[in-house]
C-alpha cells in the first residue's frame, strides 16, 4: 500500500477521535481558578521553589480522579449526583444537596471575587460593580451552553483555558526561572507549618468538589451512555482527554508558582493578588502585569461559568428537578455578592472559600472511589485492584490534607 494511502485512515482515525475530546477540558477550568492562583502565588512567594511538588503530585491526583468521574458517567449512563441519588433515602438527598450547595457557594464567592479584583486591576472599577460584571457575564457564557448546546460551551471554555495559559505563562519568557531550584523542588518536603497550611491549601484548591461532579454528567452528556466496543473507544479517548486537560492546567498551576518564586520571593505584600500584581509589574514591566490581570479575569469568568453549571447539575442529579438557569444562576451569585458588597477582605474571603471547600471533599471522593469499584453497577469496566487501591490512597491524603488546612486556618 501507498504511503498516502496508509496514513490516510491513520489521520482520520486521529481526527475522529480528536473531536471526542473536550469535557476535561471544562472540568480542568476548576484547576486553574482564583484559588489556585492566590496559592500558588503564596506557595512561590514565601517558599521559593520548595513546593514544586505539590503542584506535580496534585495534578496527577486530579487525574486521576476526573478519570473515575467521567469513566462512571460513560458507562452508567448517570452523573455522580444520580448515582447517588438512586442509592440514598430522601432525607439523605436532601442534606447531601445542602453540604453540595454549600460549597458550590463557596465555589463561586472565590470565582466571582477573582473576575472582581481582576478588572479593578484591569479598569480600576469597584469591587462590588466588577462583581456584577462577572457575574452577568458568567450567565452570558451558561446561555451558550443552555441554548447552542454543551460542544459550543466546550470550545468557549477551551479559548478562555487557553487565554489563561498565556496570562500566567508570559512571564517565564520574560524572566526563565531557575532550572536548578525547579527541579529541587520536586524533592517532597515541607518547611514548618506554614508550608504545610499552604500545601494543603493548593491541594484543596487544586482538587474541587464540583469539578467532580461535573465531569460524570458532563462525559455522559457528551458522548451518550454507550456499551461494547464504543464504550472501550470512549474510555480510551476520555483517557486522553483528561491527560491533555491536566497536562494544561498542570502547566498553569506550576507556572504561577515560578513566576512569584523567581520574581516575588521575600517580597512584602505578595500575600494579596492585587500585591502580586503589583509587584509583578515592578519586577517584569507593564505588559507582564497585563498578561497577568488577562489571565486571572479569563480564570474569574471561565470558573464561575462552570461552577454555575456544576451546580445546576448537582441540584438536578440530586434533587430531579430541573431549574431555570437565572434562578440557578442566582442561588450561588448573590452570597458572594452580598460579602463584597459588605466589604469583607477579597484576600480572606478566598482563603475562606477554600476553607469551605475542604468540608464538601470527601462527600464527592469517597463515594466516587465506591461506586467506581462496584462490579454489579460498572460491570467488566470496574476498577481494577490497584486503581482501587491508589483511588483510595488518594482520596485519604486529600482529606487528610484538607483536615490539616482546616485545622491550621482555624488555629490562626
Amino acid at each position: 500500500m501507498a504511503p498516502a494511502e496508509t496514513l490516510r485512515p491513520r489521520l482520520a482515525r486521529i481526527r475522529s477521535g480528536s473531536l471526542l475530546l473536550g469535557p476535561a477540558f471544562v472540568a480542568a477550568i476548576a484547576y486553574v481558578d482564583p484559588g489556585n492562583v492566590a496559592s500558588n502565588i503564596s506557595a512561590g512567594a514565601q517558599f521559593g521553589y520548595l513546593l514544586v511538588w505539590v503542584i506535580l503530585a496534585a495534578n496527577l491526583m486530579a487525574g486521576l480522579v476526573q478519570y473515575l468521574s467521567a469513566k462512571l458517567g460513560l458507562v452508567t449512563g448517570q452523573s455522580l449526583p444520580e448515582a447517588l441519588r438512586d442509592r440514598m433515602p430522601r432525607s439523605g438527598r436532601i442534606a447531601y444537596w445542602l453540604q453540595a450547595e454549600l460549597v458550590a457557594i463557596a465555589t463561586d464567592l472565590a470565582e466571582v471575587v477573582g473576575g472582581a479584583i481582576a478588572l479593578y486591576l484591569l479598569f480600576d472599577l469597584p469591587l462590588l460593580a466588577g462583581a456584577v460584571v462577572t457575574g452577568v457575564v458568567s450567565m452570558g457564557l451558561l446561555l451558550v451552553q443552555d441554548r447552542s448546546g454543551q460542544r459550543p460551551f466546550e470550545r468557549v471554555v477551551t479559548g478562555l483555558l487557553i487565554v489563561i495559559a498565556v496570562g500566567f505563562l508570559a512571564s517565564l519568557f520574560v524572566e526563565p526561572p531557575s532550572a536548578a531550584g525547579a527541579l529541587g523542588g520536586v524533592l517532597p518536603r515541607f518547611d514548618g507549618a506554614e508550608s504545610v497550611l499552604i500545601a494543603a491549601a493548593m491541594l484543596g484548591a487544586t482538587v474541587m468538589p464540583h469539578a467532580v461532579y461535573l465531569h460524570s454528567g458532563l462525559a455522559r452528556d457528551r458522548h451518550g451512555h454507550t456499551t461494547g466496543a464504543r464504550l472501550g473507544t470512549l474510555l480510551r479517548v476520555t483517557r486522553f482527554d483528561v491527560g491533555f486537560a491536566m497536562l494544561l492546567a498542570g502547566a498553569v498551576n506550576l507556572g504561577m508558582l515560578l513566576l512569584a518564586a523567581t520574581n516575588l520571593q521575600g517580597q512584602e505584600g505578595v500575600d494579596s493578588i492585587e500585591g502580586a500584581h503589583a509587584a509583578v509589574g515592578e519586577a517584569l514591566g507593564p505588559g507582564i502585569a497585563l498578561m497577568f490581570a488577562i489571565g486571572l479575569l479569563a480564570s474569574g469568568l471561565a470558573s464561575t461559568s462552570v461552577g454555575a453549571y456544576a451546580g445546576s447539575m448537582i441540584m438536578q442529579g440530586l434533587l430531579r428537578r430541573k431549574y431555570p438557569l437565572l434562578l440557578r444562576r442566582l442561588v450561588t451569585l448573590m452570597p458572594a455578592l452580598v460579602v463584597v458588597a459588605v466589604g469583607v477582605d477579597p484576600s480572606r474571603a478566598l482563603v475562606v472559600s477554600q476553607v469551605v471547600l475542604s468540608f464538601g471533599i470527601p462527600f464527592a471522593l469517597a463515594p466516587l472511589v465506591k461506586l467506581t469499584s462496584n462490579r454489579e453497577l460498572m460491570g467488566g469496566h470496574v476498577n481494577h485492584r490497584v486503581t482501587t487501591a491508589l483511588a483510595w490512597l488518594v482520596a485519604a491524603v486529600i482529606i487528610v490534607l484538607n483536615v490539616v488546612l482546616i485545622y491550621l486556618t482555624f488555629a490562626g
